[in-house]
């Protein structure tokens, strides 16, 4: 499937894990305020001035972010768990959906 937008892709998964990719979208914008927004191996990708700053994409089992951006040791630390990978974040979906 090909996407247009980051409302098209949202749309795509059913209304479960469409309310946890919008509030991840949500809390995106939040922290980076003037962050646009585009498909980018079609998967969402938030922008800062043209650059892509970060992916995030919604699975069979889980959702993810990506790349994991430095962080303080702290929260370095609480992150751990969610770990996949050197640079990915997962969360596990809150039902089943598509793969993507």
């Amino acid at each position: 499937m090909t996407f247009q937008s980051v409302d098209e892709y949202v749309a795509s998964f059913p209304a479960e894990v469409r309310e946890v990719l919008d509030e991840v979208r949500r809390t995106i914008h939040a922290a980076v305020p003037d962050a646009g927004e585009k498909i980018s191996y079609q998967m969402p990708t938030i922008t800062l001035g043209g650059t892509s700053l970060l992916h995030f994409s919604g699975w069979k089992t889980h959702l993810a972010i990506y790349p994991i951006p430095p962080t303080d040791p702290a929260l370095t630390k609480a992150l751990n768990p969610y770990r996949s990978g050197k640079g990915t974040l997962n969360s596990p979906s809150t039902s089943q959906s598509r793969t993507t």
